[in-house]
């Protein structure tokens, strides 16, 4: 995609979503997303700041989608389904473009505002690599679009009426071997959101105009008790900083249900998905929170949807689930971290930071919305980390080392151990082949 279209934002097809509303409830939600398109985003701030965050950075769809095994040199082909105000779209066109990688990125939404908004981000950044479609995602399989080898679907199946119908939609339009990257909402991190729901349903009835149903939350928020759960909840902030698009996608949004890791899960083994990774792995692992030796063996009996369902009632802060799934009868990608030509890289940190940042006892401090985790790493991992560039392999990280003084045998251990700490926060991921 080339060139600029009118209003000076980047050509693409745009489709008006043709599939009606599905109940009443719909209807509200689209009106809200027009009223206030969501997240609040202004254009101008692109000058300043690429927003980040998972899913769908490249490094992790490289990893956790396609197990370090797809070339770079193929084009990727993805689609953001529901893209809002576009910070996945924006966010993965952005990589795409700095990495030299080919492909394009599909927007699609049916907010005119939140096309507006995100159409003058991606002008901001001069990304030509975007296809902008106006529609339902409900719609794709009888779209004519794709296939596409990634799909993002971040917070927008669980506003659906039927979230099953939602995924069967995006995997019509999956490619084969391709994978998605999902977000939805989880209860226990959101103690306090459905409180003030019921709150404001009872005095901004949902057949006010959106206008009047924000006026009276906004007064309802300068007057909450000390003693209600959403004053002591400190893990996200749309309420405070969000503007009015935050505080009416949070309380006033006319249909959201939150997931718990085995409702979830239920889901996406009904629509034929298996899980390679829930983002980040350490936090669905109770063994951190609970070192006790006698309790361990108690959750070493335990299978891995039970144990990660049990990790998040006890941190009891997981305001959301995301995970990166594939086609449950896709082979799985077993990429090996100690293969000579495998090329570790960073997600969005640097290894001398790291490094810098182990303690004199060996752990590195973590915190994980609230939650502190010392995860624990070998002493010649301050050796590692700083050599780790996205550009050698442990070959040559090996050989440096190697050339220091360091053992064959010592690096590997090493290595090995770091990696596997390392992952599980997701900092360190193995890099796509060229």
């Amino acid at each position: 995609m080339t060139g600029q279209g009118a209003l000076g934002v980047p050509p693409g097809r745009i489709m008006l979503y043709a599939r009606p509303m599905t109940d009443a409830t719909d209807q509200r939600l689209a009106g809200q997303y027009e009223a206030y398109p969501y997240p609040k985003r202004d254009p101008r701030e692109e000058a300043k700041r690429l927003v980040v965050g998972s899913p769908s950075h490249i490094r992790e769809i490289d990893y956790w989608v396609f197990g370090a095994a797809r070339p770079v040199s193929r084009p990727l082909n993805a689609l953001v389904a529901g893209g809002g105000t576009g910070d996945a779209t924006i966010m993965l066109a952005q990589q795409m473009t700095n990495l030299g990688r080919t492909g394009q990125v599909t927007w699609l939404d049916r907010s005119a505002a939140a096309l507006a908004i995100a159409q003058g981000r991606a002008t901001a950044r001069d990304l030509t690599n975007i296809v902008w479609e106006q529609r339902s995602l409900l719609d794709l399989p009888e779209s004519g679009l794709g296939p596409f080898d990634y799909i993002d679907c971040c917070g927008v199946l669980h506003h659906l009426p039927d979230p099953a119908v939602g995924l069967r939609a995006l995997l019509s339009v999956l490619a084969p071997g391709g994978g998605m990257g999902l977000m939805v909402y989880a209860p226990h991190g959101r103690t306090g959101v459905y409180m003030m729901q019921d709150v404001l349903r009872r005095l901004a009835p949902e057949d006010e105009t959106p206008q009047q149903r924000l006026d009276v939350a906004r007064r309802v928020m300068k007057h909450l008790p000390e003693t209600q759960w959403l004053r002591r909840n400190h893990i996200f902030d749309d309420h405070i900083n969000g503007g009015d698009a935050g505080l009416y996608d949070l309380l006033l949004n006319p249909r959201d249900r939150a997931y718990t890791v085995p409702e979830f899960s239920d889901l996406l083994r009904a629509a034929g998905l298996r899980v390679t990774c829930w983002v980040e792995p350490l936090r669905y692992d109770p063994v951190p929170m609970l070192p006790d030796p006698r309790l361990r063996a108690r959750l070493d009996a335990m299978e891995p949807t039970q144990r990660a369902a049990l990790a998040e009632a006890l941190a009891g802060n997981m305001a959301v689930h995301i995970v990166y799934c594939v086609r449950a009868d896709d082979p799985p990608h077993q990429p090996d971290p100690a293969a000579e030509t495998a090329v570790p890289v960073f997600r969005e940190v640097n290894g001398e930071a790291l490094a810098r940042g182990i303690r004199p006892d060996g752990t590195l401090p973590v915190i994980l919305d609230g939650l502190r985790v010392a995860v624990a790493l070998p002493p010649l991992a301050t050796a590692i980390l700083p050599l780790i560039d996205g550009q050698r392999s442990v070959g040559q990280i090996g050989a440096i080392l190697a050339a220091r003084g360091m053992k064959p045998d010592a690096f590997a251990k090493a290595w090995q151990q770091t990696f596997a700490a390392l992952v599980r926060i997701n900092r360190l991921l193995l890099a796509a082949p060229v």
